[in-house]
């Protein structure tokens, strides 16, 4: 299962990463979320290579900053 890991700003906490995770582990095609807070790193496994758009769409919705990937 493809990797792709990306930088975001803004997660400080638990709650941050648990909040990613629900939202980013409910697309479509996405079998696990890791999230860590000391390098503001989120990977994404899934079946396929994911869209960047959707997931930066789900991150600024949460209330967080995709800046890219790593």
């Amino acid at each position: 299962m493809p990797a792709t890991t990306y930088a975001v700003s803004g997660m400080s906490c638990g709650h941050c990463k648990a909040t990613l995770t629900k939202v980013i582990g409910e697309l479509d095609g996405v079998s696990g979320v890791e999230v860590d807070l000391d390098t503001g790193h989120v990977t994404v496994t899934g079946s396929a290579e994911p869209d960047d758009a959707v997931i930066a769409e789900v991150v600024d919705e949460a209330g967080y900053e995709l800046t890219g990937r790593v």
